[in-house]
């Protein structure tokens, strides 16, 4: 199973993007899905998970501007960025747990390659 991201690039403050990430390969199940995102000389930060039952959360940070959505049956999860800002200058990972196999006992991590995102002007 691999994570593919893709959608970062660069935007003007107030502009919108949109981050994919999918999984490949065969799955039984996708538990938890989440994006996190990291700045030069930050910690990474969890900006937004869902869980496979449709609970969806989203920090304070991006809170009414950042939307995170997901389709189990496409083994993908998107995460929409509206009024980006500066800050939100970063590189985003998504991040998927896993239950590969059914003879595991626990699901796996999974992290994607991240995806650069830059806000200026």
């Amino acid at each position: 199973v691999q994570l593919q991201a893709s959608g970062g690039g660069s935007a003007q403050p107030g502009g919108s993007l949109r981050l994919s990430c999918a999984a490949s390969g065969s799955v039984v199940s996708i538990n938890a899905m989440s994006w996190f995102r990291q700045s030069p000389g930050q910690e990474r930060e969890l900006i937004a998970d869902s869980t496979r039952y449709g609970v969806l959360r989203v920090a304070d940070s991006v809170r009414g501007r950042f939307t995170i959505s997901r389709d189990n049956a496409k083994k993908t999860q998107w995460l929409q960025m509206n009024d980006l800002k500066p800050e939100d200058t970063a590189v985003y990972y998504c991040y998927m747990n896993i239950w590969v196999d059914p003879s595991d006992s626990i699901a796996q991590h999974f992290w994607g390659k991240g995806t650069l995102v830059t806000v200026s002007s």
